[in-house]
């Protein structure tokens, strides 16, 4: 559907008749100085337009009408059927998209050499994972980087997972040190724990990972510009066992995170070694709070911290004292960005 375009003429043509309350050809043609053709080319403009039209019970006298009056009667049939495709398109996805879990599933039974499996569309990744934590049988290995966890994604794993610590079923999450002050985060941690879950904290993890029964793994999809980021499923046993001895590595020098009991954990010494880590290896305030999974203030607030407890005046003395002072060490060590957004600010959907 297309509409005649609202050119200068005709919206002069339009305020005249505004001014008068009466759209009058001959009367605005000679006040603006139109010559016929003109004149009946705006009014058609404008009559397609809807801001202009009969008075009730008076056809032949034409009369201006609101922009908003026109704009709702002009595009309500257009939006009308704008929400029917989209109903109608939102309707097929659904219908399709829910054999993905079984796809998935299947592809698998029937072929059990099959390594990997790549899902692109991002908003398959969370009913995926959820269909593996009900099929699962032993236990869920979590690692989720950054800060806060969002309550949307809380609450679509919180059912599948309950289910799957109801059975029996062990987990283990590792989020990082910042997660332990969000409040939505908490009572979630709050919940499951009580139902028989672990999570733990600590400063920095390489990746956001989740594996199930030691025999499958989701890592996020990378190198993706044009949409959101899928996940890549790992079924190869030598990859699987690796990423699970890399979990169980983090998992060792992790903090138990109890919010509960421990609402002040001894988690803040530990974060400002690592920033003051990461201060004195030059990585600027942005770095430092992706890695750590805080924000850009927070991290500002530790460093004036760090910088007023070792009586500092720049960045710079402040990693070269707290390196004199052995607080931190490997300060030329190759330690390159390892976030879980490889440095590139993504959201991945990968939870659980």
């Amino acid at each position: 559907m297309r509409f005649p375009e609202l050119d200068e003429v005709s919206v002069r043509v339009y305020r005249e008749a505004v001014r008068r309350g009466r759209f009058i050809p001959a009367t605005i043609a000679e006040r603006l100085g139109l010559d016929p053709p003109g004149i009946a080319r705006a009014e058609r403009i404008l009559s397609a337009l809807r801001l202009i039209r009969p008075m009730p019970g008076c056809p032949e006298v034409l009369v201006p009408v609101g922009p908003d009056t026109a704009a709702a009667g002009l595009v309500a049939p257009a939006e009308n059927q704008i929400r029917d495709l989209q109903s109608a398109v939102t309707e097929v996805r659904t219908q399709i998209m829910a054999l993905a879990p079984a796809y998935f599933e299947d592809r698998r039974d029937g072929n059990h050499n099959e390594a990997f499996d790549m899902i692109t569309d991002a908003s398959m990744v969370q009913p995926v994972l959820n269909e593996h934590a009900r099929r699962c049988e032993s236990e869920i290995m979590t690692i989720q980087p950054g800060g806060a966890r969002p309550a949307h994604l809380l609450s679509a794993t919180r059912g599948p997972l309950i289910e799957a610590l109801e059975r029996g079923v062990d987990n283990r999450t590792i989020y990082q040190h910042p997660a332990r002050t969000d409040l939505v985060t908490r009572a979630y941690v709050s919940d499951v724990t009580k139902r028989g879950a672990r999570v733990r904290t600590t400063q920095e993890v390489i990746d956001r990972m989740v594996i199930f029964d030691h025999e499958v793994a989701f890592v996020p999809e990378r190198g993706v510009a044009s949409r959101a980021a899928g996940a890549i499923v790992v079924r190869e046993p030598a990859l699987v066992g690796y990423l699970c001895d890399v979990f169980e590595h983090l998992w060792s020098t992790a903090v138990p995170f109890q919010p509960d009991a421990d609402r002040a954990a001894p988690v803040d010494e530990d974060v400002k070694r690592a920033v003051i880590r990461l201060l004195a290896k030059g990585y600027k305030d942005e770095t430092i709070a992706r890695r750590l999974g805080t924000s850009v203030r927070t991290c500002r607030r530790h460093i004036s911290e760090l910088m007023d407890r070792l009586g500092t005046t720049s960045r710079f003395q402040a990693g070269v004292e707290a390196t004199r002072l052995g607080l931190i060490d490997d300060v030329d060590g190759d330690d390159k960005p390892a976030t879980a957004d490889g440095g590139r600010g993504e959201r991945h959907v990968l939870d659980v």
